[in-house]
This record gives structure tokens, C-alpha cells and sequence, in this order.
């Protein structure tokens, strides 16, 4: 068992978790002005580093509120956790 320490509550199994992919992708600024291509880059294609990541999780067995997490996907262990809408805080080390 792995815990997971959300922002909101502090740290619960990661079966409370879901995960929701790479943290601080901005959304388009006129995405009616891109072409098919570029949208869909936009909506699928994503960064696959080794080390740290930013990424997106939800609380989805408790307090069911989204949150950002540094993670180092070589060992799975989470560097970070904080709020949406936060800067990504400076972790030693990583790829992002």
C-alpha cells in the first residue's frame, strides 16, 4: 500500500486516487483557430519524461477535489502534492 498525501486531507491509500495526467497543460487560447492537427496534439499528446512529473490527481474517495503532484516515475514516489491552481514547487532533481 502506497499513501498518498492529498493537499485538502493529508495522506490516504492510493486506492482513493485517480490519476488525471500532466499537470499545467494551458488550455488554447482560440482553439477554434487550430487545425485538426494542432487540436489534436493539443488533446493527446503529452510529455513522457523518467524522473519528476507534474501531474494531475483527484481525490475521487474523499474530498472528490483535483490536485497536483510532483512524482519521480522511475520509483513511483510522490516528491510533492498542492493545490490546483498553485506554481509546481522546486524538487531536487527530475526531467520538468
Amino acid at each position: 500500500m502506497m499513501l498518498i498525501d492529498c493537499p485538502y486531507c493529508g495522506p490516504r491509500n492510493e486506492t482513493e486516487f485517480g490519476y488525471g495526467g500532466e499537470a499545467h497543460v494551458a488550455y488554447p487560447e482560440d482553439p477554434y483557430a487550430l487545425s485538426d492537427a494542432k487540436w489534436a496534439e493539443f488533446l493527446f499528446y503529452r510529455d513522457n519524461p523518467k524522473g519528476d512529473f507534474a501531474e494531475r490527481w483527484v481525490h475521487n474517495g474523499g474530498c472528490r477535489k483535483w490536485f497536483n503532484a510532483v512524482r519521480d516515475t522511475i520509483t513511483y514516489q510522490f516528491k510533492a502534492t498542492y493545490p490546483a491552481g498553485s506554481p509546481r514547487p522546486n524538487v531536487s532533481g527530475g526531467s520538468q
